[in-house]
């Protein structure tokens, strides 16, 4: 079989059950997520699925490197923010190894339609860690109409050049993969298509609420803390979703679907209007809601439809999938961290075994997911729970049972210990607080 085509496609700040393959609710105008939806009956779906960290810019460096975040200064901030436009230390090096640069390197053609977020230019950029060609914001989050971050700076390139673009950014995003993908499935090479949606994130603007973007609402405050309600956010999704459905018709009438790799998440937990449930949480928690979060894969000539697996993952193990499975050759000098899931895609085993750690500054939050259990700390205080039988993380076991307590606390800093620490001066941006809505 010939080497496979790879489309990974991530969402910002999606919550774990907004999607109806996830359990979603439908919205007043039917399915949020019918698209995304066949995906998974076509393919698998995971339900013990994670992102490297529950904050944007700190996965999206392990998803670039298949590595933990943590060897990075960039991924130290939490995350990196618009104030940062111009410091040469906080971004992903043009020196490190990522996924589309080994890729490419292997005979691949690669591009990314979306966001960024891994640094600015001059000193970082898609162009300048494997990517061909490359159309997105650069920051964490613009307006889906004047596509302009906190500031009300422009912030939509193509390539190394600013440009000026009519139209809502998650359809900008979704026709610019969709010509992608027919433009290189009629070329002799195998291609890797990054999709870095910045639906369902704020400000809450759906394809009809181009006068809102206008407004003082909006452009003083791209948080939009005055605004939005679930509906708008469901619709938001499902735009990305429709967009979603654009891309695969793209492979389906290419001849390219059958042997492409299409893989769904987001990167990190739900925010405001966010569907996490039964999980506790969201984004910038380390309790489930701010880090499990969907993934779906879907890759005719492998995977078998309809599948179902409770197989831990990270999203840095997608990643080392991916190469594995292009024939990439990792560069010794940066060994990967991430896992390949090649296996599990093809139902070859079970489950195995998949330890996960997670560390943020914010609140001085740790954790370690070993099987059905999971070492927490929050604010000083330790927890433990049975992940298994209590996904709320309501029933804390460490009173009861201390030896385990601390075996994976001692299991932690072990895991910890191989880490640079947190440097003193990575910061924290949390955007709002208790004074703007009540906390969770």
């Amino acid at each position: 079989m010939a080497r496979p085509n790879f489309v990974f496609i991530v969402a910002d700040d999606l919550g774990h059950a907004d999607l109806g393959c996830y359990g979603g609710r439908p919205a007043s105008f039917g399915a949020v997520s019918p698209n995304i939806d066949a995906l998974a009956a076509g393919g698998v779906r995971f339900t013990q699925g994670y992102a490297n960290s529950p904050v944007c810019s700190p996965t999206r460096f392990a998803l670039m490197t298949a590595r933990w975040q943590y060897r990075l200064r960039g991924a130290a901030e939490e995350p990196i923010a618009s104030r940062h436009r111009g410091n040469p230390h906080l971004g992903l090096p043009p020196s490190h190894p990522t996924l589309p640069s080994l890729l490419r390197a292997s005979g691949y053609r690669t591009a990314l339609a979306g966001k960024w977020h891994l640094g600015f230019p001059p000193h970082f950029g898609p162009l300048q860690s494997g990517y061909e060609e490359s159309f997105g914001p650069m920051s964490g989050g613009v307006d889906y109409f004047t596509h302009c971050s906190s500031g009300n700076t422009h912030d939509l390139w193509e390539g190394e050049e600013e440009r000026a673009r009519d139209g809502y950014l998650t359809d900008l995003i979704s026709e610019r993969a969709a010509q992608v993908v027919r433009r290189h499935a009629r070329g002799p090479d195998p291609f890797f298509v990054s999709v870095h949606y910045t639906a369902p994130h704020w400000p809450w603007e759906t394809r009809d609420d181009r006068a809102l973007a206008l407004s003082p609402e909006v452009s003083r405050n791209i948080f939009h803390l005055s605004g939005g309600n679930i509906e708008t956010y469901r619709r938001m999704i499902h735009h990305m979703d429709e967009g979603i459905g654009q891309i695969v018709q793209a492979l389906r009438e290419t001849g390219a679907l059958e042997n492409t790799l299409v893989v769904f998440t987001s990167d990190n937990g739900g925010e405001r209007f966010s569907d996490n449930w039964p999980l506790v949480g969201g984004k910038m928690d380390l309790t489930e809601g701010g880090i499990r979060v969907p993934w779906v894969a879907h890759w005719p000539a492998v995977i078998a439809p309809g599948r179902v697996t409770g197989q831990h993952c990270l999203t840095m193990d997608w990643s080392a999938t991916m190469l594995a499975a292009g024939g990439a050759t990792p560069d010794p000098a940066y060994p990967l961290d991430g896992v390949d899931l090649m296996p599990v895609l093809r139902g070859e085993e079970g489950c195995f075994a998949r330890p996960m750690f997670w560390r943020m500054n914010h609140r001085g939050q740790r954790a370690f997911r070993d099987g059905r259990w999971k070492y927490l700390r929050v604010d000083g205080h330790e927890y433990l729970f049975d992940i298994d039988s209590d996904e709320r993380e309501r029933a804390n076991r460490a009173p009861f049972e201390p030896e385990r307590l601390a075996m994976m606390r001692a299991a932690y800093e072990a895991w910890e210990a191989t880490m640079p620490p947190i440097p003193a001066d990575a910061t924290v941006s949390l955007g709002y607080g208790a004074k703007d809505m009540p906390q969770r």
